[in-house]
Protein backbone atom coordinates (compact mmCIF):
# COMPACT_ATOMS: atom_id res chain seq x y z
CA UNK A 1 0.00 0.00 0.00
CA UNK A 2 1.28 3.41 -1.23
CA UNK A 3 2.71 5.12 2.15
CA UNK A 4 3.52 8.92 2.72
CA UNK A 5 6.95 9.10 1.09
CA UNK A 6 4.94 7.34 -1.83
CA UNK A 7 1.93 9.91 -1.96
CA UNK A 8 4.57 12.69 -1.32
CA UNK A 9 6.25 11.95 -4.75
CA UNK A 10 3.12 11.54 -6.62
CA UNK A 11 1.78 14.81 -5.25
CA UNK A 12 5.18 16.58 -6.82
CA UNK A 13 4.59 14.94 -9.79
CA UNK A 14 1.10 16.25 -10.26
CA UNK A 15 2.24 19.37 -8.87
CA UNK A 16 4.97 19.83 -11.59
CA UNK A 17 3.00 18.29 -14.38
CA UNK A 18 -0.67 20.28 -13.53
CA UNK A 19 -0.07 24.18 -10.90
CA UNK A 20 -0.80 26.70 -12.92
CA UNK A 21 -2.37 24.82 -16.08
CA UNK A 22 -6.25 24.54 -17.23
CA UNK A 23 -8.46 21.13 -17.18
CA UNK A 24 -9.05 21.12 -20.69
CA UNK A 25 -11.26 17.46 -20.11
CA UNK A 26 -12.03 14.85 -17.74
CA UNK A 27 -12.55 11.27 -18.60
CA UNK A 28 -14.06 8.99 -16.23
CA UNK A 29 -15.22 5.62 -15.76
CA UNK A 30 -18.98 4.08 -13.95
CA UNK A 31 -17.49 2.34 -10.64
CA UNK A 32 -19.79 3.23 -8.05
CA UNK A 33 -16.93 1.62 -5.27
CA UNK A 34 -14.14 4.16 -6.42
CA UNK A 35 -16.37 7.05 -6.64
CA UNK A 36 -17.26 7.96 -3.11
CA UNK A 37 -20.23 10.00 -2.31
CA UNK A 38 -20.63 12.15 -5.76
CA UNK A 39 -21.29 10.42 -9.44
CA UNK A 40 -18.39 10.08 -12.13
CA UNK A 41 -20.15 12.75 -14.41
CA UNK A 42 -20.77 15.30 -11.26
CA UNK A 43 -16.78 14.94 -10.68
CA UNK A 44 -16.13 15.24 -14.30
CA UNK A 45 -18.19 18.28 -14.85
CA UNK A 46 -17.14 19.93 -11.76
CA UNK A 47 -13.02 19.76 -12.59
CA UNK A 48 -13.61 21.04 -16.62
CA UNK A 49 -12.21 24.30 -17.40
CA UNK A 50 -10.73 24.87 -14.07
CA UNK A 51 -7.51 26.27 -13.14
CA UNK A 52 -5.02 23.69 -11.09
CA UNK A 53 -3.52 26.25 -7.92
CA UNK A 54 -2.07 23.37 -5.88
CA UNK A 55 -2.05 19.67 -5.58
CA UNK A 56 -1.30 19.18 -1.68
CA UNK A 57 -1.44 15.80 0.77
CA UNK A 58 -1.53 15.03 4.23
CA UNK A 59 -1.25 12.05 5.15
CA UNK A 60 -1.91 9.58 2.28
CA UNK A 61 -4.50 11.54 1.03
CA UNK A 62 -4.40 13.89 -1.94
CA UNK A 63 -6.18 17.07 -3.34
CA UNK A 64 -5.93 19.83 -6.27
CA UNK A 65 -6.88 23.07 -5.11
CA UNK A 66 -8.69 24.53 -8.27
CA UNK A 67 -9.54 28.36 -8.99
CA UNK A 68 -12.95 27.36 -7.87
CA UNK A 69 -14.89 25.06 -5.64
CA UNK A 70 -15.41 21.90 -4.79
CA UNK A 71 -12.31 20.46 -5.01
CA UNK A 72 -10.71 16.85 -5.58
CA UNK A 73 -9.38 14.66 -2.96
CA UNK A 74 -7.80 11.28 -4.07
CA UNK A 75 -6.82 8.42 -2.02
CA UNK A 76 -5.04 5.74 -3.56
CA UNK A 77 -5.65 2.59 -1.32
CA UNK A 78 -4.05 -0.66 -2.20
CA UNK A 79 -3.20 -0.26 -5.41
CA UNK A 80 -3.60 3.38 -6.78
CA UNK A 81 -1.27 5.60 -8.14
CA UNK A 82 -1.04 8.63 -10.88
CA UNK A 83 0.50 8.24 -13.84
CA UNK A 84 1.24 11.28 -15.81
CA UNK A 85 1.46 11.10 -19.75
CA UNK A 86 0.94 13.20 -23.26
CA UNK A 87 -1.68 13.42 -25.64
CA UNK A 88 -1.58 10.30 -27.57
CA UNK A 89 -0.22 7.63 -25.34
CA UNK A 90 -2.23 4.96 -24.13
CA UNK A 91 -3.96 5.24 -20.80
CA UNK A 92 -3.13 3.28 -18.27
CA UNK A 93 -4.85 -0.19 -17.25
CA UNK A 94 -7.89 -0.24 -14.53
CA UNK A 95 -8.19 4.24 -14.91
CA UNK A 96 -11.21 5.48 -12.94
CA UNK A 97 -9.98 8.81 -14.22
CA UNK A 98 -8.23 11.07 -16.70
CA UNK A 99 -7.57 14.55 -16.71
CA UNK A 100 -6.27 16.22 -19.75
CA UNK A 101 -4.80 19.58 -19.36
CA UNK A 102 -4.98 22.42 -21.81
CA UNK A 103 -0.87 21.96 -22.70
CA UNK A 104 -1.49 17.97 -23.81
CA UNK A 105 -0.18 16.68 -20.55
CA UNK A 106 -2.77 13.75 -18.97
CA UNK A 107 -3.24 12.55 -15.22
CA UNK A 108 -4.84 9.27 -14.86
CA UNK A 109 -5.56 7.28 -11.83
CA UNK A 110 -5.16 3.61 -12.38
CA UNK A 111 -6.58 1.11 -9.09
CA UNK A 112 -6.81 -2.27 -10.00
CA UNK A 113 -8.15 -3.63 -6.72
CA UNK A 114 -10.18 -0.81 -6.16
CA UNK A 115 -9.52 0.02 -2.65
CA UNK A 116 -8.82 3.55 -3.61
CA UNK A 117 -11.44 6.51 -3.48
CA UNK A 118 -12.54 9.44 -5.55
CA UNK A 119 -14.07 12.12 -3.82
CA UNK A 120 -15.68 16.07 -4.10
CA UNK A 121 -15.27 18.29 -1.56
CA UNK A 122 -15.82 21.72 -1.16
CA UNK A 123 -13.10 22.09 1.77
CA UNK A 124 -11.75 18.74 2.48
CA UNK A 125 -9.37 19.61 5.49
CA UNK A 126 -12.53 20.68 7.20
CA UNK A 127 -13.88 17.30 6.77
CA UNK A 128 -13.43 13.96 6.81
CA UNK A 129 -11.53 11.85 5.98
CA UNK A 130 -9.05 14.90 6.39
CA UNK A 131 -10.78 16.23 9.29
CA UNK A 132 -9.85 13.02 10.90
CA UNK A 133 -6.81 12.69 10.45
CA UNK A 134 -3.46 13.24 13.02
CA UNK A 135 -0.01 14.82 12.64
CA UNK A 136 1.70 14.56 9.00
CA UNK A 137 5.31 13.26 10.40
CA UNK A 138 6.77 15.39 7.60
CA UNK A 139 5.26 18.37 7.66
CA UNK A 140 4.11 18.57 11.30
CA UNK A 141 5.59 16.13 13.43
CA UNK A 142 5.11 17.41 17.19
CA UNK A 143 8.43 18.03 19.87
CA UNK A 144 9.50 15.18 21.48
CA UNK A 145 7.78 16.67 24.69
CA UNK A 146 4.18 16.79 23.20
CA UNK A 147 4.81 13.50 21.65
CA UNK A 148 5.50 12.18 24.79
CA UNK A 149 2.60 13.23 26.18
CA UNK A 150 0.48 11.50 23.46
CA UNK A 151 1.85 8.42 23.68
CA UNK A 152 1.20 8.24 26.99
CA UNK A 153 -2.63 7.99 26.73
CA UNK A 154 -2.11 5.50 24.49
CA UNK A 155 -2.18 1.57 26.09
CA UNK A 156 -1.79 -0.15 22.66
CA UNK A 157 0.96 -1.44 21.22
CA UNK A 158 3.44 1.14 19.59
CA UNK A 159 3.08 -0.81 16.37
CA UNK A 160 -0.67 -0.61 16.32
CA UNK A 161 -0.06 3.21 17.48
CA UNK A 162 2.12 4.17 15.12
CA UNK A 163 -0.32 2.99 12.40
CA UNK A 164 -2.99 4.94 14.12
CA UNK A 165 -4.21 7.52 11.21
CA UNK A 166 -5.84 9.76 13.55
CA UNK A 167 -2.22 10.17 15.72
CA UNK A 168 0.32 10.01 12.53
CA UNK A 169 -1.45 10.07 9.30
CA UNK A 170 0.00 8.40 6.62
CA UNK A 171 2.26 6.27 8.36
CA UNK A 172 2.41 2.51 7.40
CA UNK A 173 3.49 -0.64 8.26
CA UNK A 174 6.97 -0.55 6.36
CA UNK A 175 7.39 2.94 8.29
CA UNK A 176 6.18 1.76 11.48
CA UNK A 177 8.54 -1.49 11.27
CA UNK A 178 12.06 0.95 10.26
CA UNK A 179 11.61 3.72 12.87
CA UNK A 180 10.95 0.74 15.49
CA UNK A 181 13.82 -1.04 13.86
CA UNK A 182 15.75 1.78 14.01
CA UNK A 183 15.12 3.00 17.56
CA UNK A 184 15.64 -0.49 19.24
CA UNK A 185 11.84 -0.47 20.58
CA UNK A 186 9.74 -3.83 20.53
CA UNK A 187 6.97 -3.03 18.46
CA UNK A 188 4.74 -5.05 20.92
CA UNK A 189 5.51 -2.27 23.99
CA UNK A 190 2.90 -0.36 25.04
CA UNK A 191 3.00 2.96 23.88
CA UNK A 192 2.37 4.76 27.24
CA UNK A 193 5.15 2.52 28.84
CA UNK A 194 8.14 4.23 26.59
CA UNK A 195 10.12 6.94 28.59
CA UNK A 196 11.38 10.18 27.05
CA UNK A 197 14.28 9.07 25.74
CA UNK A 198 12.55 6.11 24.14
CA UNK A 199 10.21 9.06 22.45
CA UNK A 200 13.10 10.86 21.30
CA UNK A 201 14.57 8.00 19.63
CA UNK A 202 11.43 7.20 17.47
CA UNK A 203 10.65 10.42 16.54
CA UNK A 204 14.50 11.41 15.77
CA UNK A 205 14.15 8.07 13.42
CA UNK A 206 10.66 8.14 12.02
CA UNK A 207 11.09 11.88 10.76
CA UNK A 208 14.94 10.70 9.27
CA UNK A 209 13.35 7.96 7.20
CA UNK A 210 10.22 9.78 5.83
CA UNK A 211 12.77 12.52 4.92
CA UNK A 212 15.00 9.77 3.26
CA UNK A 213 12.31 8.14 1.38
CA UNK A 214 10.85 11.23 0.33
CA UNK A 215 14.16 12.64 -0.68
CA UNK A 216 14.50 9.20 -3.34
CA UNK A 217 11.67 9.70 -4.44
CA UNK A 218 10.48 6.93 -2.50
CA UNK A 219 12.62 4.53 -4.75
CA UNK A 220 12.97 1.54 -2.38
CA UNK A 221 16.04 1.19 -4.31
CA UNK A 222 17.61 3.74 -3.23
CA UNK A 223 16.80 3.49 0.49
CA UNK A 224 19.88 2.86 2.29
CA UNK A 225 21.23 -0.50 2.88
CA UNK A 226 21.57 -0.92 6.63
CA UNK A 227 17.79 -0.67 6.67
CA UNK A 228 14.90 -3.39 7.40
CA UNK A 229 13.18 -2.41 4.87
CA UNK A 230 15.35 -4.68 2.29
CA UNK A 231 15.55 -7.76 4.43
CA UNK A 232 11.53 -7.23 5.25
CA UNK A 233 10.76 -7.51 2.07
CA UNK A 234 13.62 -9.46 0.52
CA UNK A 235 15.29 -7.31 -1.66
CA UNK A 236 18.53 -6.67 0.01
CA UNK A 237 20.46 -8.11 -2.79
CA UNK A 238 19.27 -5.36 -4.99
CA UNK A 239 20.13 -2.42 -2.63
CA UNK A 240 22.17 0.63 -2.85
CA UNK A 241 23.29 2.95 -0.61
CA UNK A 242 21.39 6.32 -1.24
CA UNK A 243 23.28 9.63 -1.77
Amino acid sequence: MPELPEVETARRRAERALRGRRIAAVAVVRDPIVYDGVSPSRFAAALRDRRVLAVRRKGKHLWMELDRRPWPLFHFGMTGSFEIYRDGAPRPRFWKVEIAMEDGTRLAMPDPRRFGRIRLQESPEDVNPLAGLGFDPLEGLPPARELATLLARRGGPVKSVLLDQSLFAGVGNWIADEALYQAAIDPRRPASALDRAAVGRLRARLLAIVRRAVAVGADDRRFPRGWLFHDRWGREEGARTAR
